[in-house]
């Protein structure tokens, strides 16, 4: 069982979002210059999603207030948030970002991760029901239909999954976008992406989990291949599968066969990665094990090593130092409130 999300908790990683969604600086800004005109601060470019350092972070950093506030009704932060969302997603903010999507030399701008995660807070948007995200949904679809083209356009020409532990993984961002687009009842997105996550990894097995992680990881590519297969396929098939993927999970509750990663230092952005890995991987050994039927022997294994990646992971949600205070909380709040894990 994961830990629940207790008053004081949902205020602190509420407040690590309001804190950076509107901090510009220190920002990493991941942009194609085509001429001088183009040299403009990050509030210019990307008037919505300016803050949290990067562009991705900023967008999960509005869906964690979102879902806070779709879950946590009358909490203590939710004027704060109330204020900030109102501030962040105008009409007008929003129709600057769908043009920064589409300037030039900006075909692979945040593909896949940042636009997964931008699917969601629609996704979010679209199941609370409030006055307020009515709004934003309204101000944020033509964006929102800006980014399904463009996944549309993009997986069919894709000839191979990537397989890294970070932004560019395709496993993990398709997971999010097919969620998506079963909460918008896309049904022909829905198809593409199913189709896509057969094509790309249904035939893989013996995933080497031992050469994991990577020392800069945040995303398991065996794990989340995983839970994202557990999506794409029913019940029976998706057992069958992952015996063939990932023929080392244990036939018993050893909660070895898997270990936290540590980060040596949370002042390095990039060794910070490692924290967020370990709440990746709780989330995803959630999924998977969402998955399987109560009598499957693997079952006690893989809810083990959740928990003990879960207890590490939030653990480390802190804040002290910006380079994980700015998305780790969002991480955080995805694994306790169980998003992408169908009741």
């Amino acid at each position: 069982m994961l830990p629940s999300l207790d008053a004081r908790n949902v205020e602190r990683f509420a407040n690590l979002a309001l804190a950076c969604i509107q901090r510009e600086y220190p920002n990493k800004i991941a942009h194609v210059l085509n001429s001088d005109a183009d040299a403009r601060p990050p509030r210019e470019l990307t008037p919505a999603f300016y803050g949290c350092f990067d562009w991705h972070s900023s967008v999960h950093g509005h869906w964690l207030l979102v879902r806070l506030l779709r879950l946590f009704p009358n909490s203590s932060f939710e004027s704060a948030a109330r204020e900030a969302l109102r501030a962040n997603l105008t009409a007008e903010n929003l129709a600057k970002e769908s043009d920064y999507l589409h300037g030039e030399g900006r075909a692979s701008f945040e593909r896949p991760y940042g636009l997964a995660w931008l699917l969601q807070l629609c996704a979010e948007l679209y199941e609370w029901d409030d006055p307020d995200s009515h709004t934003f949904a309204q101000h944020i679809r033509p964006l929102e239909e800006a980014v399904v083209h463009r996944i549309s356009a993009w997986l069919p020409k894709l000839p191979y999954p990537v397989r890294s532990g970070e932004h560019s993984q395709t496993a993990f961002a398709l997971g999010l976008i097919l969620d998506y687009a079963r909460v918008m009842m896309e049904t022909g997105f829905e198809q593409l992406l199913r189709a896509s996550a057969l094509r790309l990894y249904l035939v893989d097995h013996h995933a080497p989990l031992h050469f994991e992680p990577s020392g800069e990881d945040f995303l398991s590519p065996s794990l989340a291949e995983a839970d994202l297969m557990r999506r794409a396929l029913d019940a029976e098939e998706f057992a069958i599968w992952l015996r063939r993927f990932l023929p080392q999970l244990p036939d018993h509750g050893h909660a070895q066969w898997l270990q936290p990663a540590v980060s040596p230092d949370r002042a390095d952005g990039k060794l910070a990665h490692l924290d967020g890995l370990n709440l990746s991987r709780a989330w995803m050994l959630e999924g998977i094990a969402s998955a399987l039927s109560q009598s499957d022997p693997r079952l006690p294994a893989v809810e083990s090593a959740a928990r003990q990646h879960a207890e590490a992971g939030l653990a480390a949600v802190t804040g002290e130092h910006y380079e994980g205070g700015h998305w780790l909380g969002s991480f955080a709040v995805y694994l306790v409130t169980r998003r992408g894990i169908r009741a």
